[in-house]
């Protein structure tokens, strides 16, 4: 194939891996904070102490996070075809790529929350603050820089976790290099979504990092 013949199967290959990501980093982006969250004030000790509550969420988030994403893709199968109708193409994807995401943020918003002054959270709580704003006031605004560097940690796996899905029909980049990389033999289409990938990962990187830095000069 030429350049002229490879180009314009780029675009519509990159645009599906953009739908793919961006809808499951939406949904991701608020489960997994939810869940994130009362991890941290349903420990021992927390805002809202609930130990048996958090051991639940602890095993289903380790559970999720041990599962590689292409065991987790054909393992819910049967609930992506009850969910979407079909468990082929770009909106199916979406529902492992989801599935698999959030346990891994809510792990990384954990960690952020854990990382705020415990004495800024006594203060709030000294001036009569009620749980629920420590919570949206204190707790997640002290955190955003790490709430927003985790979530950039997680669209990156995302777009690789894209490439994979695209392997068993999902679509996007990863699908185009398996069609025309690999079982055509296209070294430029493989080249080519090798480099679209490594751009997509580089600009997601650079709004991360810079969105966080702004956010701890605040």
């Amino acid at each position: 194939m030429t350049w002229d013949e490879v180009t314009p199967l780029l675009w519509p290959a990159t645009r599906e891996t953009l739908y793919m990501t961006g809808v499951s980093t939406l949904f991701t982006a608020v489960l997994g904070l939810l869940i994130g969250v009362l991890l941290v004030i349903t420990e021992r000790g927390g805002l809202l102490p609930a130990p048996p509550v958090n051991r639940v969420l602890g095993v289903v988030v380790n559970v999720g996070r041990s599962l590689p994403f292409l065991i987790l893709m054909v393992a819910i199968i049967p609930f992506t075809q009850a969910l979407v109708g079909t468990s082929i193409g770009n909106t199916a994807a979406i529902v492992p790529l989801t599935i698999g995401a959030i346990p891994f943020y809510a792990r990384l918003v954990e960690i952020a929350l854990r990382e705020v002054d415990p004495g800024v959270i006594a203060a709030a709580d000294a001036m009569g603050a009620t749980r629920r704003e420590i919570v949206g006031k204190v707790l997640l605004r002290e955190a955003r820089p790490g709430l927003v560097s985790g979530l950039t940690v997680t669209v990156i796996a995302l777009i690789g976790y894209t490439a994979m899905a695209g392997t068993v029909g999902g679509g996007g980049l990863g699908n185009l290099a398996v069609v025309y990389g690999y079982e055509r033999f296209e070294g430029k289409v493989m080249l080519a979504t090798v480099v679209l990938l490594v751009l997509l990962v580089l600009v997601i990187q650079a709004i991360g990092d810079f969105t966080a830095r702004r956010l701890t000069h605040k």
